[in-house]
């Protein structure tokens, strides 16, 4: 094989690599993005809500949550509600939990479910807290969506549809080689 040969295969390597990592890359902020109001906070709204956490072995037992859009308004603030109702996100590097290196449990806004530990919690580089599993698969749930013209995976509560964010199997350092990419705004954290 001749030098050129060569070069031209690595350089159609890696232009199919940049095509499939660039998106993969920027995908978890592409969403949409509510932007503070003047005098608001600008990092993501954590108050809390007022509503009873489950243990943190709790697993979802198939009852749902449901109610009114109005309902969720007086539950959240607003933006815990356009993460959680409307499938927001955060800006990146400017959210709650990105940074937070406590241990604990991380849990739904909507209902109070634990969702992820501190445990699986790592630094993606990408802005948003990233897990690379939940406290239980059957706690969280998935959907297809395609908001910013290609497939993404959206991971919201199975007990009460909050969106969370999506997750992405790009965590190649992680067990599982996933990457739960999850909004502030969506959870509630209790240190251990």
């Amino acid at each position: 094989m001749s030098d050129n040969s060569i070069i031209y295969a690595m350089k159609k390597q890696f232009a199919v690599l940049a095509v499939i990592l660039i998106p993969a890359i920027f995908s978890c902020g592409q969403a949409k993005t509510i932007q503070p109001k003047t005098g608001q906070q600008t990092d993501s709204d954590t108050s809390k809500v007022a509503i009873t956490l489950e243990a943190p072995t709790y697993v979802w037992d198939g009852t749902k949550v449901e109610k009114t859009s109005e309902e969720w308004k007086k539950q959240l603030t607003p933006m815990q509600y356009h993460v959680a109702r409307e499938a927001g996100t955060e800006r990146a590097f400017s959210n709650a939990f990105h940074d937070n290196h406590e241990d604990g449990i991380f849990y739904c806004v909507g209902c109070g479910m634990p969702l992820f530990d501190a445990k699986h919690k790592f630094d993606s580089g990408t802005g948003w807290p990233s897990y690379y599993q939940p406290i239980n698969d059957k706690n969280v749930a998935f959907d297809i969506d395609y908001e910013i013209g290609y497939e993404r995976k959206e991971v919201h509560c199975s007990r009460c549809s909050t969106h969370l964010g999506h997750v992405f199997d790009d965590a190649f350092d992680q067990p599982g080689g996933l990457r739960y990419c999850i909004n502030s705004a969506s959870l509630i954290f209790e240190k251990r």
